[in-house]
């Protein structure tokens, strides 16, 4: 399964935020990687390096590599609607991201290995996919078998995020996907405008 497999708080302080959740290095050092991170740059950044900027802060945030969301992008732009938007709503979709939003992991890195080693199911069956797409109305659960996993417990009984587009039962381990999520309702810090405009080059 292909994902991205370098530093993550080098990455993290690149865009100032803690994109790949809690770490305490973003918050020692909020300024960039590097010898002359903590100095000001006085060079205005090109449009190009601004939206290519947004791609890869996108791209780190729901762990996808650049064909998935070159092609992610295409799917978004054919169908009618605002297409930053409907970006979103894809990545959002995705089986791993689901699992994190749901609260049944900490991580979107810890999604994806629960999905990978075949703990989680789609309307009753097995899926090991992470980039799976999750449909409206589609029940997404933790496997009988893996109810007792640590990290599951852990996560769940920590978690106190909701969302209006899933409703998660914790006694259960098992939500309903109910909608493609608003784009006021997703918490993520991205501009998708720019990621548009860049591919629209």
């Amino acid at each position: 399964m292909a994902r991205y497999r370098g530093p993550k708080s080098k990455i993290a302080r690149k865009f100032k935020e803690q994109i790949f959740g809690p770490d305490k290095t973003v918050e020692k050092k909020p300024y960039g990687p590097g010898q002359h991170g903590n100095a000001k740059s006085k060079s205005k950044k090109s449009d190009y390096a601004v939206q290519l900027a947004e791609k890869q802060k996108a791209k780190y945030t729901y762990g996808i590599l650049e064909k998935q969301f070159a092609n992610l992008f295409k799917e978004a732009a054919r169908r009618s609607g605002i297409t930053g938007e409907l970006l979103l709503q894809l990545c959002e979709s995705r089986l791993d991201n689901v699992v994190y939003r749901m609260g049944i992991s900490p991580t979107r890195r810890g999604a994806r290995q629960l999905v990978g080693h075949r703990h989680i199911t789609v309307n009753g069956e097995v899926v090991n996919i992470a980039s799976y797409q999750v449909k409206p109305g589609d029940i997404v659960a933790v496997r009988e078998k893996s109810k007792s996993l640590e990290i599951v417990v852990n996560s769940v009984g920590s978690s106190a995020a909701k969302f209006s587009w899933m409703d998660f039962d914790k006694s259960a381990l098992s939500g309903r996907y109910l909608q493609f999520p608003p784009r006021e309702e997703i918490p993520e810090n991205l501009k998708e405008h720019l990621i548009v405009e860049l591919y629209s080059k």
